[in-house]
């Protein structure tokens, strides 16, 4: 990945002049590299990522009734809604840069790239466009399930806020003049503090640990938008190279969406 990069990057010092070709580099390029720099910071995190989990699948964190269980599958479901559109986009968009330069007239690569040998011909041609291919999928793949991950970590802190909120909701209902339910109004208070606390905690690290991806992808993806649009207007709205541009432009809003909507949901939420 760090190769396919290199070479990607090194091909904006050879077409600078050239303002549409420019364009079709760099709204790619900086997703890629972006990519790269995303998923090392996602593997440092790991150790944090797994503990995440672990929270979630303790007992304080599990739904006790019925109703609780419909709350977190309204959350799920969703999620699964925006992770099934995003991922419809985004294979549209990958099977469409893995085609078309197929179906030219000449042998192109799937996207723009410089590299020290000549790509028009065999094998050089088929090794570099097979290399290509693989990178851009990888590459999509990660990025597509990082984003949704820290998505879903947003829904579930959401969720858990739910429940808080229906075990509060039952609270007042175990107060009677019996010393006994007096005891057990205590003990379901405690534990809906802890979990408030804990809810906190669980927000708090998974803050610390995606919070400079989350930055880096608002940057991004707004750049992307921005050039995608210009090389639309470069392009024939009703022509096959249209459709990867507008896919890719309507996943990175999509993606901007998944923050922006379960963020919101969490920030709502836990006041």
């Amino acid at each position: 990945m760090g190769l396919y990069n290199f070479f990607r990057v090194m091909n904006i010092f050879y077409v600078y002049t050239d303002l549409q070709v420019l364009t079709a580099t760099i709204y790619l390029t900086v997703t890629d590299v972006t990519v790269l720099v995303k998923s090392c910071v996602f593997i440092r995190n790991v150790k944090t990522l797994e503990r995440l989990i672990l929270t979630l699948n303790c007992d304080l964190f599990r739904p006790k009734n019925q109703h609780q269980i419909e709350l977190v599958y309204s959350g799920l479901k969703a999620w699964t809604v925006a992770y099934r559109l995003f991922w419809t986009l985004v294979f549209t968009c990958l099977f469409m840069w893995t085609v078309s330069p197929l179906t030219g007239p000449s042998r192109q690569l799937p996207v723009p790239a410089w590299y020290p040998y000549d790509t028009k011909i065999s094998p050089n041609y088929e090794i570099t466009y097979v290399c290509q291919v693989i990178s851009i999928w990888i590459l999509a793949t990660a990025n597509m399930n990082m984003d949704s991950l820290i998505a879903a970590l947003m829904m579930y802190i959401g969720t858990q806020c739910d429940i808080l909120c229906d075990d509060l909701k039952y609270l007042p209902k175990l107060v009677t003049k019996q010393g006994e339910d007096e005891t057990e109004f205590n003990k379901k208070l405690v534990d809906c503090v802890i979990r408030h606390r804990t809810i906190l905690s669980f927000a708090e690290d998974s803050n610390k640990s995606y919070n400079a991806i989350i930055l880096a992808q608002f940057f991004t993806s707004s750049l992307a938008i921005a050039l995608s649009m210009f090389q639309l207007t470069l392009v024939d709205p009703v022509s096959m190279e249209s459709l990867p541009l507008l896919s890719y432009m309507f996943g990175m809003a999509l993606q901007l969406f998944l923050y922006c909507w379960f963020g919101n949901e969490v920030e709502i939420k836990v006041r």
